[in-house]
């Protein structure tokens, strides 16, 4: 694994197109040099950390949950709303959300919000899209992870088809760029791939990252920035995609109960009742074509078997090996 332990950007060799540009310089921020707190569990962590160290940012990260950090009681007078994570900055102000949270981390970066006030625009265009797919994110990663006590597979199947369809339009958004924005790596990038991410390692599968190219050629130069490994380690895309439990055995209970009468809707009572011994014959014979021949497996076995000398009796040595 390559790791930096800089913290200018412009000293980072490994990936230099994926460098941030110069261009829109913001005020404030904790680029300029401000030391800033990170109040976050574990898992809410990671994007703060990329930004930070993308942004040159002075981050310190508290590891903490929304419970204990909020039995502050000064805290509770001065984030009322209470919501998590928070960063509070070198003035004591507080800023919450993920990714309000990146937003100013990268304000003094050099060219994180692109190089001009439209791809500025078109950053927070992205960032938006990226706040509207998280709940998709976590919907099916709670599916698959077993996070919840029962699962409504017909809700999961949407929300993949949702959450691919997401991908997809990424993926037409990069045809023929390497970037979101403008020609260098911005904070949209950021912020959309880091959103993917447990998309991709748990349904985003080889096959559905084939007809993506674009898409998938763009995440796995974002996992491979050094920024991101030192944040999250490497990261990797799924094989197979995952699935909730029981997820397949709802399938094959739903192919065994294909019920054909809804096809037949016919007035007639005499019409009616026809359809439906020819939807039971129909049924019938699918169950018998489910049922396979039972295949006994067999073996061979061969002994090679030597006597002992020229005076062994053959015979009687055959008939002792007929026995076995």
């Amino acid at each position: 694994m390559l790791l930096t332990d800089t913290n200018n950007i412009k000293e980072v060799m490994l990936f230099p197109a994926m460098k941030p540009k110069e261009g829109v310089q913001k005020e404030g921020g904790s680029g300029s040099g401000e030391a800033v707190k990170l109040y976050a569990t574990e898992s809410d962590q990671y994007l703060a950390k990329i930004v930070g160290g993308l942004a040159g940012s002075k981050l310190e990260v508290v590891s903490t949950t929304k419970a204990d950090a909020f039995k502050d009681k000064d805290l509770q007078k001065k984030h009322p709303s209470m919501s998590f994570p928070y960063l509070e900055t070198s003035s004591g102000d507080i800023i919450s959300e993920e990714s309000a949270i990146a937003s100013y981390l990268a304000r003094a970066s050099n060219g994180l919000f692109g190089s001009s006030p439209f791809q500025e625009a078109k950053v927070h265009d992205w960032i938006a899209f990226a706040d509207q797919i998280t709940s998709l994110v976590s919907d099916v990663a709670s599916a698959i992870r077993g996070n919840t006590k029962t699962v409504d597979l017909k809700k999961y199947a949407a929300d993949v088809k949702s959450l691919k369809d997401a991908a997809k339009s990424v993926n037409a958004a990069l045809k023929g760029k390497k970037f979101l924005v403008g020609d260098k790596l911005s904070l949209a990038d950021v912020v959309v791939a880091w959103s993917l991410t447990t998309a991709f390692q748990l349904c985003f599968d080889a096959g559905f990252r084939k007809s993506c190219a674009d898409l998938n050629k763009w995440f796995d130069a974002f996992t491979k920035l050094p920024e991101v490994q030192k944040a999250a380690g490497n990261i990797k895309a799924c094989a197979v995609a995952l699935k909730p439990e029981g997820a397949e055995e709802e399938k094959a209970e739903a192919a065994d109960g294909d019920d054909f009468d809804d096809l037949f809707g016919e007035d007639d009572e005499a019409d009616a009742e026809a359809a439906k011994k020819a939807a039971a014959a129909a049924k019938d014979k699918a169950k018998g074509a489910k049922k396979k021949k039972e295949v006994i497996a067999q073996s061979l076995v061969m002994f090679e078997v030597k006597p002992l000398d020229s005076e062994t009796d053959l015979d009687v040595l055959a008939a002792e090996i007929f026995k076995i």
